[in-house]
């Protein structure tokens, strides 16, 4: 049996220990940010538990590094807040109403623009965001849209089939009127792309603008009732495994509670925010249900 230590590549470790995504940290390797054992690291580096590891010149702590639970919040997202740690104009940013970690950073798991409201799901898990927003997994998200203008059969027909944006071919898998007449209407809509206010060009390119724009799901896990704007809460580790399933990464051992869970794997997972007006949870106990897919 060999003694050689298991390696693994450096973006991956730092991502696991929470300080950002695989492609963020990449960006950091190439701007010798990061040192491995005093030396300058270098894309594709392996580490192992016995190398010594820098990041700015602070040293990276082996607790951060060791296997941990994984934590998802669901945060309802407003209009007006940024998704950046900080922005140059001063607007608000989401990271203000999160809750603060001992170790670690919060990584979102792709972003919605200023004046986009909804779900967004925030973690510590680097490998499960980079994941979640990989193209090749093909995320479904989900959307209410509010459109001014007419809508017609042609118009919904040409956003399912494919329009050419700026930036390639995109469409809708599912376009489905919600509510509304006249020149206010509510539809909901799919599409497993994460591009840059794709929603809003598409429709765009029919000639109708949107209004407002809220996000509903992302995967399995939709924005629960009742949860309002700039709320948080924590994502049962149940749920957690569910959705590290569903892209390929194993689940992780719960941790000791005295009770067990029932799993949600393969169901659609909403739940009822039990917060307080600073966004701090009050209680751990929440009721939440499967939502039938």
């Amino acid at each position: 049996m060999s003694d050689t230590p298991t390696t693994e590549k450096l973006q991956k470790v730092l991502a696991r220990a929470g300080y950002g995504s695989r492609r963020q940290l990449e960006e950091w390797i190439k701007a010798g940010r990061i040192k491995v054992n005093n030396q300058v690291a270098s894309l594709g580096d392996r580490v192992s538990e016995t190398d010594r590891i820098t990041v700015d010149g602070d040293p990276v702590r082996k607790t951060r590094l060791t296997e941990r639970r994984s934590r998802v919040l669901i945060y309802h997202k407003p209009v007006g807040e940024v998704c950046t740690r900080s922005d140059p104009e001063g607007r608000d940013t989401i990271f203000n109403h999160l809750p603060k970690l001992a170790s670690g950073r919060w990584i979102t798991i792709g972003r919605l623009d200023l004046n986009t409201s909804g779900l967004l799901l925030i973690t510590t898990d680097g490998d499960l965001a980079n994941r979640m927003m990989h193209p090749s997994h093909q995320i479904e998200r989900e959307y209410a849209v509010r459109v001014m203008g007419e809508v017609t059969a042609e118009m919904l027909n040409n956003l399912k089939s494919g329009v050419e944006l700026d930036d390639g071919p995109a469409h809708f898998d599912v376009v489905s009127k919600a509510r509304g007449d006249g020149a206010n209407q509510w539809y909901h809509v799919i599409l497993r792309e994460g591009r840059n206010r794709e929603v809003r060009r598409l429709w765009e390119s029919q000639g109708v603008q949107v209004s407002r724009l809220m996000r509903v799901r992302y995967g399995l896990v939709s924005l629960p009732r009742g949860q309002r704007p700039g709320r948080w809460e924590d994502l049962p580790e149940d749920a957690v495994n569910a959705l590290r399933r569903s892209v390929d990464l194993p689940a992780k051992a719960p941790r000791a509670t005295g009770r067990g869970r029932a799993g949600v794997t393969g169901k659609r997972y909403a739940g009822k925010s039990v917060v307080d007006k600073r966004g701090a949870a009050k209680s751990r106990k929440s009721v939440r249900k499967p939502v039938k897919g």
